[in-house]
Formats: structure tokens, C-alpha cells, sequence
């Protein structure tokens, strides 16, 4: 790939291979489903393999062929590397990461455990850098790639409870910024996208008996394919421009 042969347009995402990390659920099986759709062969990763499994069978019927899976905590090394060795193997090459794999756990910092601390900042922050350096190293063959750090509005907003989150999504911004500094004459493109409140499971409300309400906030909450929408225009934008950095809100949030 050089910086002619992606040139933007409907069409430039065919032919394309993808890594989507946290590619199970939520925003990062919508960006999954959106690139095989628009004919990207993608690998995806999830922590365990029963949910890639699950994955990878909404897969088949969505994009047959076009989506592959791993098992992979990204928050050790030696997983990651074995992540990008099943990415070579299977895809033979990486012109798009997309690092999406994330988790959050709350509490006020007094409240924190030291290992809710390093989950959180391990998964957001250090398996994006490890996933990152394994990318890089496969896109300096094929003369570029892009990298899309899904980060969040509490890497720009602090909020009380969000110690761990908000240090992960704002180091996560830091090092997306430097990426892109790093190898923009590598024809690597860097963008970090920071969705606000997103109707998934990762902040979903529960019922009265305790199941999980599905729907929660899907009224007026962004949906995992709006991201997914806007994650497809950056990559489709012509080689010449970068979109570093975009955020995206509900349009009508919940009055306090």
C-alpha cells in the first residue's frame, strides 16, 4: 500500500485487512461488521473463546467468510504476539487496526483496588501500545496503514468514579497523538475516536430482577453503528488528510 493506493472513495476499504480488538460485542463488532460488509477480510479478538465463538457465528450469517477470531486478553504481551501471529497466518498482511478492546471499573481512588487499577489501565492503555508496535511492524512492508484508537469522551472529561477510566481514555489520546507524529512519513494515519454515552453493554442498566435491559438508553444513547458509520468515513478519506481526532455525542442526551 502506498499513499495513491488508498485514495478514499466507496470502494477503498475492498481488499482491505483488519484487526479489530474487542471485535465481540458492542462498538467493535459493529466496526467488524461494517468492514466486512464493504469487503475487508477482518480478524477479530475478544478475552475468551466462547465469546469469539459466539462472535464468529453472528459472523456467518452476516458476512460469510469475511470474519476470522482469536481469543486474546490484550493486556499481556505474549497473548498479543500470539493475536499477530494468527493475523499473519490468517490474513497475510494488516493495512487497518483498530484498537477497541477496553473495560472499566469504577470507584472513587480512595475505593480503587490496585488491581481494578491495573486491569483497567493494562487493557485500555498498554494493550493498545502493544497492539500498536505489532501493527506498525506489519504495515512498514506494505508502506502504511491506519491505526483507529476507539478512546472516549472521559479521556477529555474527567467525572467523580472515574479515576482509572478517565487516566486510560486521556493516556490513550496522549499516545494516539504521538503514533501519528511518529510515523505520519511511515503513510501511517492515526485517528482516535471518543464516542460519548453508546448504547451497549458496557454501561447498560439492569432491570428490577437483575437480568440485563438490552435496550437501556437505545432512545436516545449513540448505537455501535453510528460509530461504526463514522469510523468507515475516516478510513475512506483521501490519503492526503488525516482526521486525528473526533468526537461524537447524542444528539439529545437525558436532562440532568
Amino acid at each position: 500500500m502506498n499513499t495513491e493506493s488508498w485514495s478514499g472513495g466507496p470502494n477503498s476499504l475492498h481488499g482491505k485487512l483488519a484487526l479489530v480488538t474487542g471485535g465481540t460485542r458492542g462498538i467493535g463488532f459493529a466496526i467488524a461488521e461494517m468492514l466486512a460488509k464493504h469487503g475487508t477480510q477482518v480478524v477479530i479478538c475478544g478475552k475468551n473463546e466462547e465469546s469469539v465463538k459466539t462472535a464468529l457465528s453472528h459472523f456467518d450469517t452476516l458476512a460469510p467468510s469475511k470474519v476470522k477470531g482469536k481469543a486474546a486478553d490484550v493486556k499481556h504481551h505474549e497473548e498479543v504476539q500470539a493475536l499477530f501471529e494468527f493475523v499473519d497466518r490468517t490474513l497475510g498482511g494488516l493495512d487497518i487496526l483498530v484498537n477497541n478492546a477496553g473495560i472499566g471499573r469504577f470507584g472513587a481512588v480512595s475505593q480503587i483496588s490496585p488491581q481494578d487499577w491495573a486491569d483497567v489501565l493494562g487493557t485500555n492503555l498498554t494493550g493498545t501500545f502493544y497492539c500498536t508496535q505489532e501493527a506498525l511492524a506489519r504495515f512498514a512492508p506494505r508502506r502504511g496503514g491506519y491505526v483507529v484508537n476507539v478512546s472516549s469522551l472521559a479521556g477529555k472529561n474527567p467525572f467523580a468514579g472515574g479515576a482509572a477510566y478517565n487516566a486510560s481514555k486521556f493516556a490513550v489520546n496522549g499516545l494516539s497523538e504521538a503514533v501519528m507524529l511518529d510515523s505520519r512519513y511511515e503513510n501511517v494515519r492515526v485517528t482516535t475516536v471518543m464516542p460519548g454515552s453508546v448504547a451497549t453493554e458496557f454501561g447498560i442498566a439492569r432491570t428490577e430482577d437483575g437480568k440485563d435491559w438490552p435496550d437501556a438508553g437505545r432512545d436516545w444513547k449513540i448505537w455501535p453503528q453510528d460509530v461504526a458509520d463514522v469510523v468507515r468515513a475516516v478510513l475512506e478519506m483521501p490519503a492526503r488528510t488525516t482526521v486525528s481526532a473526533i468526537e461524537i455525542r447524542p444528539s439529545q442526551p437525558k436532562r440532568k
